[in-house]
């Protein structure tokens, strides 16, 4: 039996619609959105009048016209109607980050306080993002969440970490958090944060590998713009798939893991990155080019096995994603080249468009995308 559209749904719809259109189009006018949309005149200016006394949208001013006679009223989103916090978490740091509703940065704070598994820990971390967005000037009520991203696997629901070798902290519960806080958090694998990250810059994007180069190696595979988690939760922990044997030794206790051969600290060992990459430039001897050489000979191996698993995009992100060049890409395929049994179109390989903070904004969106889906 087909269910009927009541008046009341079609009202809703209507109101989904001009909120999504004045967002689309940043700013509009009511004119505009009548004519766009095939919506009468009344129904748009009932529905502007709803929008506008909720505060989901404002009056911008009014747009210029040739015409003699009065000028159109201009209709914007408010943009900080709601927000959302991301956090990402360190062994050294926190980095905090509010984002309003067109994932634009209102404020970025990076807070020295060491990791510990400790009441102390939890009650400083959340006291400061309290500060921080006082000092804003944002009421809790505005924040829809927070997300907390870690350097470690989490369960289907955000609320465990699942494994932590990293933090040591697998096992930890977003309680933790959650108990000093008066708005809904979950945690997040910090790969998949920044495929977040990439895909809300990235509309078309559907399919995708992304590589988090930073100094730990992480992945998250994405199918039709949804991050792939897998039956035990750990779809994509591409740094422990073994390419050595004998290799060097993984945190996660084995040997010859693709963390060791791929992630920046298997590159730099303790040496800044921004100084590596000053001596590569300045060409200061062939011990650095060496390594570098090196490094994308191991890269272009762990991207053509995967590209062999997965056929998509692979966006190569992190805190090396700055530093790469297209004369590096074009040097990745032509590594692959000589090991692809196929003859690979060079279409596949993207450099990040988000380097920057992408953990932290990744962490946040998804309250932003649930609020904008369900408004």
């Amino acid at each position: 039996m087909t269910k009927s559209i009541t008046p009341g749904k079609i009202k809703q719809t209507n109101r989904e619609l001009i909120y999504r259109y004045i967002y689309k189009k940043r700013k509009t006018s009511q004119q505009d959105i009548s004519y766009t949309l095939h919506l009468s005149r009344p129904t748009v200016t009932s529905k502007l009048a709803e929008l506008e006394e909720e505060g989901l949208i404002r009056r911008a001013g009014q747009f210029d016209s040739e015409f003699v006679g009065r000028k159109a009223v201009a209709y914007t989103v408010t943009e900080d109607y709601r927000v959302s916090v991301g956090v990402e978490i360190l062994r050294r740091e926190v980095k905090i980050i509010v984002m309003n509703l067109y994932g634009e940065k209102i404020g970025r704070e990076v807070l020295p306080l060491a990791f510990r598994q400790d009441e102390s820990y939890y009650r400083s971390v959340c006291n400061e993002i309290l500060a921080f967005l006082a000092q804003l000037g944002i009421p809790t009520e505005k924040v829809l969440g927070m997300g907390i991203a870690v350097q470690g696997l989490v369960s289907p629901d955000g609320r465990t970490i699942t494994y932590g070798k990293i933090l040591q902290c697998t096992g930890l519960t977003i309680d933790a958090f959650a108990s000093g806080l008066p708005f809904p958090c979950q945690f997040m694998h910090d790969a998949g944060g920044a495929a977040l990250s990439e895909l809300w810059l990235s509309p078309d994007l559907q399919d995708m590998v992304y590589l988090s180069l930073s100094r730990h190696l992480g992945a998250a595979m994405v199918c039709g713009r949804r991050i792939l988690t897998g039956q035990h939760g750990h779809t994509a922990t591409v740094e422990h798939m073994m390419m050595r044997k004998d290799g060097d030794p993984c945190y996660c206790g084995r040997r010859g893991c693709m963390e060791t051969l791929c992630s920046l600290k298997a590159l730099l060992g303790d040496e800044p990155i921004e100084s590596f990459f000053d001596r590569l430039e300045r060409g200061s001897g062939s011990d650095v080019d060496k390594r570098w050489q090196t490094y994308l000979d191991h890269l272009a191996e762990a991207i053509n096995m995967l590209h062999l698993l997965y056929d998509s995009v692979f966006v190569l992100g992190g805190y090396l994603a700055p530093y790469l060049t297209q004369a590096d890409i074009d040097g990745i395929y032509d590594r692959i080249d000589a090991m692809t049994p196929f003859d690979e179109p060079r279409d596949f390989i993207r450099i990040s468009l988000m380097p920057k903070h992408n953990i932290a904004i990744g962490a946040a969106l998804p309250y932003l995308e649930a609020f904008l889906k369900n408004i």
